[in-house]
């Protein structure tokens, strides 16, 4: 008989939910969220009742029967620092959560949903590859600051499954590649990845790394703390400058990139050199995380939304391409990602790891 996983994603006004027996996808649905309901919340915590009351509703809509689960997984919030891998939800884990000391974000929420569905059918619960995953070798933690090191956030999740996807179609293992892969996504983020382990990577929410269609990836310090201590401006709406207002959006207008393309098409010139940048800032990235691994890479992996428009793969491809083999693998499939780390340790194929 195949595993029976429940997965669930919450966003940030919506909650994805999908059961897949062994790899194959059975259901899928969406639950929407009024987002003037989600608004009025202070914390991201005290959407809770409010999510699993909605989740739980569109479940029985469906006629799905929660007791033939074999298994819960939920998305990963903003933990401490972890290593890679399948997670058992666990008591600390909820207590973190609930600190949300890292900062909060609805995938803080992932654990929650999980663990409560799971308990009542006394299954696991589990989480898969957060974004606090960090395998970061300590020489790129440090900057020229000694107050300040860099961390590691970034898609964890997609980019440890295409990972895994990459070396299954080159037929090798996972743990014998060096490669550079680029998320493309609202966030961009863009990761050295030897051996199995993600030793370095871009702080795709925090302003580090190339500009994408939401943040504004760095920018020179001098101006940006003239800016920021100039009394002009609020911490809100300098953060806001970097993240959610930045990049493609700040001088666009909009981060659908759809819309920038149809744009670019019908002659928008603005668009099409601004697009450029981004692509250039993307490839030089890339070129940097080359280094990372001295230049031994067996593939260079283009994922995510971007990854889709063909003129965005091309401008990257041509000023990477001498590095090594560029490999598009469009899109993001979080849901099947979760599914796939529950359902690796069912079948004993790796073990749950355990938060402490």
């Amino acid at each position: 008989m195949p595993y029976r996983i429940l997965a669930i994603n919450p966003g940030s006004t919506s909650t994805k939910l999908a059961i897949y027996e062994d790899e194959a996808c059975v259901f899928k649905a969406s639950v929407k969220h009024d987002s003037e309901t989600i608004l009025a919340f202070n914390h991201i915590i005290d959407q809770y009742d409010f999510r699993m009351k909605a989740i739980l509703e569109e479940l029985e809509k469906d006629n799905i029967d929660l007791s033939k689960l074999d298994a819960v997984v939920g998305r990963g919030g903003m933990l401490k620092p972890i290593p890679s891998g399948t997670y058992a939800v666990t008591e600390k884990m909820i207590s973190d959560m609930k600190e949300a000391k890292r900062g909060e974000h609805a995938s803080n929420l992932g654990c929650f949903i999980a663990k409560e569905i799971a308990d009542t059918y006394h299954i696991p619960s589990f989480i898969v590859d957060p974004v606090a995953v960090d395998e970061m070798e300590d020489i790129a933690r440090y900057t020229g600051m000694p107050e300040i090191k860099r961390d590691s956030l970034f898609h964890a999740l997609n980019q440890k499954a295409v990972a895994r996807k990459v070396a299954k179609d080159l037929g090798k293992p996972y743990e014998s590649l060096d490669l550079v892969i680029a998320h493309l996504g609202g966030g961009i983020s863009i990761a050295a990845h030897h051996f199995g382990k993600v030793i370095d990577v871009n702080n795709a929410l925090d302003g580090d790394g190339p500009m994408s269609p939401e943040r504004s990836g760095e920018v020179p310090m001098g101006p940006l703390y003239k800016m920021a201590l100039s009394g002009k401006y609020t911490l809100r709406e300098i953060q806001r400058k970097n993240y959610g207002q930045g990049g493609l959006v700040a001088y666009l207008g909009t981060n659908d990139g759809a819309t920038i393309m149809k744009r670019i098409h019908e002659g928008d010139e603005k668009a099409r050199f601004i697009h450029e940048v981004m692509c250039y800032q993307i490839a030089k990235e890339i070129g940097a995380y080359a280094t990372v691994l001295k230049g031994h890479v067996d593939g260079i992996v283009l994922t995510g939304g971007l990854a889709y428009n063909k003129l965005t793969v091309e401008l990257i491809k041509e000023r990477v391409g001498f590095i090594a083999p560029v490999l598009v693998y469009p899109g993001e499939d979080e849901m099947e990602a979760l599914a796939y780390g529950a359902l690796r340790v069912l079948k004993g194929e790796e073990e749950a790891k355990i938060y402490i």
